[in-house]
């Protein structure tokens, strides 16, 4: 049986961003003459999720439509078949025929039963265009998941704060400090903040962003060497942050501090320039890059900028590089030098485009200063 729905009886919060995506599901239906918008999948699918946020209690599959007045919906547990076998009937009942939109990404099984309804298919990037504007209420969630992480770096903080160096190596508690007893103090951290680090806390990540603190073994981190935490926790209501700080214990300055110095500024101009208007994903990675570059940092593959969105994955939209930051956006912004062979040091932090004439700014986190202890000292 499908379960038909409107913004009435729903919390203020979900009727928010349902208002938000019910705005732009109709003008793209009207630009494009079609009659519903679809997406079918898990229930852990993002999307579905954005969709329809009661369905992340269910349990299986799950397809919905808006057709421009109401929401249709069908899971695993209310249709006889396959959700979108039932969804596909029911729209057939209530439009008739014509083109649905449904995301490029659509499950083929799905898109199956919608053309043997008798629609015509065309592909939409619409609900990850709503997505890439979050509410007020997003962003306090995923402001929320944001402080998880820094509570979770700072747990780290602690342990190479208090960690003595012996035979070349750090130790704390008279056990070697290796990169996964680093990882589960951060998660641990993350989880008494009441988030979930869901598999995305990284020791030491390479250029790639490859876990390497997964496989590290044994071997114990070592005083002098830049150590990077990176976490991207997701909080209750299935939003995440997004957080990488380098540490230094036992350093000496050099080139490391340099480092720190181009990226710190490289964050400043970035806010500066979002306030300023809106740019794309890759004018900012390029300005990124370019402050750092302008502490002596000129050789190709030494500086790496990354900015993405982030809500309910670690990384959506606008992540291409022709996407633009628009008012609205939370983004993830990141710089990292490579300060000697293997090493690298880096810093991400979530930055939210203001509405117009509000200043874009950085949510809340811990210090970005290279000595842990600093971070115990806010």
């Amino acid at each position: 049986m499908t379960n038909a729905e409107s913004t009435a009886g729903i919390d203020a919060d979900t009727a928010a961003v349902a208002t938000h995506l019910e705005s732009l599901l109709s003008e793209t239906l009207e630009a494009r003459e079609a009659v519903a918008v679809v997406h079918a999948g898990s229930d852990c699918d993002p999307a579905v999720c954005y969709c329809r946020p009661q369905l992340a209690a269910e349990n299986g599959l799950a397809a919905v439509a808006f057709d421009g007045e109401t929401w249709l919906v069908e899971t695993a547990t209310d249709a006889a078949g396959h959700p979108a076998e039932a969804l596909a009937a029911t729209l057939c009942e209530r439009v008739g025929s014509g083109t649905i939109l449904t995301p490029a990404r659509l499950p083929h099984d799905a898109a199956l039963y919608l053309e043997q309804a008798g629609f015509d298919l065309a592909s939409t990037d619409v609900i990850e265009r709503a997505r890439a504007t979050k509410t007020e209420r997003e962003r306090e969630r995923i402001a929320s998941a944001q402080r998880a992480a820094a509570a979770g770096v700072r747990r780290g903080a602690s342990l190479l704060a208090d960690a003595t160096i012996e035979d070349g190596h750090l130790v704390v508690d008279g056990e070697m400090l290796t990169p996964d007893r680093l990882r589960i103090a951060v998660d641990a951290g993350i989880v008494s903040a009441g988030a979930f680090p869901a598999g995305n806390t990284v020791v030491n990540p390479d250029p790639d962003h490859r876990p390497s603190s997964l496989n590290a073994g044994g071997e114990a981190l070592c005083p002098g060497e830049p150590i990077v935490l990176e976490t991207a926790p997701r909080g209750p209501a299935g939003y995440h942050g997004g957080l990488v700080r380098t540490f230094v214990v036992d350093g000496d300055g050099g080139r490391e501090r340099r480092a720190h110095v181009g990226v710190t500024q490289s964050f400043h101009s970035a806010a500066a320039m979002l306030t300023a208007d809106t740019e794309s994903v890759t004018a900012v990675e390029a300005d990124l890059e370019a402050e750092v570059r302008a502490f002596g940092f000129e050789d190709a593959d030494t500086v790496q900028t990354r900015v993405t969105g982030v809500g309910l994955e670690p990384r959506e939209r606008p992540r291409s590089g022709g996407d633009g930051i628009d008012p609205g956006s939370v983004v993830r912004l990141e710089s990292a030098v490579n300060v000697a062979d293997g090493q690298w040091l880096q810093i991400a932090d979530l930055l939210v485009k203001g509405d117009e004439g509000e200043r874009a700014a950085y949510l809340p986190a811990c210090s970005r200063s290279l000595d842990p202890a600093a971070v115990l000292e806010e």
